[in-house]
């Protein structure tokens, strides 16, 4: 197709001009010329004279055209910044790192937002209703990221605090029924619920300040407290109940089991943080702490609901209450004692710490907390074991050794934070105020292999103390490594109340 001469060139005039204005990197010399040769007509032309016919001008003026484009482009890579010109920042874009995973009838985008989460999106979702209404429970009353979240046994936890949390609820309507019965009131099952949160009086805050001294043996022992805080909360609910028997007595059996109840509340709040901490994986500990209190308001509200059915039907009588309370109770207590047996407790206490270091000598290994959960004695955790050097930690230093006797220690071992006094039937261990679970944990491997040794010589001898020191110094390290690595907190050591001691 032909193109006038006069067209073409008053395009490239204008192109031209554009194109040098757009690159400042020209100089003003060459602006100029390239200016005045395009006014003019006159371009570089390599085949061009003024015998060309219009039409071969015009394509020699394209041609022209293509070589001024490439020259344009070679300068604006070659030439530098100049001086005082300011290089505007370079903006990194960051591209979004994402996949899709389908499985079954599920495709879900995965994505790691700018803050190093991963989040997850249902993009496409056909399963049945079922199967979402499932997941939709596990995303409201489970952690994030559940079941690999958390560490082991934490389903069974929920479950049997479920029911327990169920229980408890049933209970307190019959116990509120019956105040009020024996008050003088013929409430209704509705009227029970509506004042089970009003009837509260002095003698519960009172047991709440006596229970709040014994906070430091809760931590030692959180499995044993939350057991026998629900059982002093069904001890209370049970004086409740039986109240109308003795109507002339409300007061002192109300009062009372308000009392055991105000100490059965401090003791499963003091106690609840320790647990939790145990399922802890990734430090998601509010995430568990706000799922686990979800499930408990749920399932509350679910006990209330059978509460009320049984104070309108089965227990209406004071014989259904006697029937249904004890069963009820017994459930409670069940549920709470599967619950503690199913959390591994990851803190170092004389109990546990006698079981790793038994475990220890016979085998070799370490236990991990899951390992110990299912064979802590939770009734009575202040049990010796023999093959851990029967030792027994917190007795007060003016029964356990002489002050010559410890001055004469501390010249033996003067790097060492424990004292070990070897008796008849155990050996005390003290700790130094600022002594740790490595220093308990020293103390209690010597204590052992001295046991050990004594009874292969069956008889006690004056260096062998010192070799089972050794022997512990040539054991202790990877022994350590090797605690640690399986989970356990070797930063403290949880004693309760037991005395310790300044050098």
């Amino acid at each position: 197709m032909l193109m006038d001469s006069g067209r073409v060139i008053s395009y490239l005039r204008v192109w031209v001009l554009n194109s040098s204005k757009s690159h400042p990197t020209l100089k003003k010399k060459q602006k100029a010329a390239l200016s005045s040769k395009v006014k003019t007509g006159k371009l570089p032309l390599s085949d061009c004279s003024a015998r060309t016919s219009p039409d071969s001008r015009a394509f020699n003026i394209l041609s022209s055209l293509w070589l001024q484009m490439n020259l344009l482009d070679k300068l604006k890579r070659q030439t530098k910044k100049e001086p005082g010109e300011v290089k505007a920042p370079q903006v990194q874009v960051q591209v979004p790192v994402y996949w899709l995973e389908t499985s079954d009838t599920v495709s879900r985008r995965y994505e790691f937002e700018p803050d190093g989460y991963l989040s997850v999106k249902v993009v496409n979702d056909s399963r049945p209703v079922y199967h979402r209404v499932v997941e939709s429970f596990l995303n409201k009353f489970f952690p994030s990221g559940y079941p690999y979240s958390v560490n082991e046994g934490y389903l069974r936890y929920t479950q049997f605090r479920a029911l327990q949390h169920m229980t408890s609820a049933a209970l307190s309507v019959l116990s509120t029924q019956s105040l009020l019965f024996a008050a003088g009131l013929r409430p209704t099952p509705a009227q029970a619920t509506a004042v089970s949160w009003i009837l509260k009086d002095g003698m519960q805050h009172m047991g709440k300040l006596i229970c709040s001294n014994l906070g430091a043996r809760m931590d030692s022992e959180p499995k044993r407290w939350r057991i026998l805080a629900d059982v002093l909360y069904d001890l209370g609910t049970g004086l409740e109940v039986l109240s109308p028997l003795c109507p002339h007595l409300f007061l002192e059996v109300a009062g009372l089991g308000n009392f055991a109840k105000g100490m059965a509340v401090v003791a499963a709040r003091a106690t609840r943080l320790p647990i939790y901490s145990s399922f802890a994986k990734e430090g998601n500990l509010s995430d568990l702490f706000a799922k686990g209190e979800a499930i408990s308001t749920l399932f509350n509200v679910v006990g209330l609901g059978v509460g009320i059915h049984l104070a309108s039907t089965v227990c209406s009588s004071m014989q259904g209450k006697l029937i249904a309370g004890p069963l009820l109770s017994i459930i409670h207590v069940f549920s709470v004692v599967e619950e503690m047996r199913a959390a591994p407790i990851n803190t170092l206490n004389p109990q546990r710490t006698a079981m790793i270091v038994a475990d220890f000598l016979k085998t070799g290994k370490v236990s991990s907390p899951a390992d110990l959960r299912y064979r802590e004695d939770l009734l009575f955790p202040g049990r010796l074991i023999e093959d851990a050097g029967n030792v027994k930690v917190g007795r007060a230093l003016h029964k356990v050794v002489k002050p010559s006797k410890l001055q004469e220690w501390k010249e033996i071992f003067p790097e060492e934070k424990f004292v070990l006094s070897h008796g008849n039937k155990w050996t005390d261990m003290l700790l130094e105020h600022n002594a740790t679970a490595e220093d308990a944990l020293r103390g209690w491997l010597v204590a052992a292999y001295a046991t050990s040794m004594e009874k292969s010589f069956h008889e006690p001898s004056a260096s062998m103390l010192q070799d089972a020191y050794d022997k512990m110094n040539s054991m202790f390290t990877p022994f350590l490594n090797e605690l640690q690595a399986k989970g356990w907190h070797t930063d403290r050591f949880l004693d309760g109340t037991g005395s310790r001691f300044a050098f």
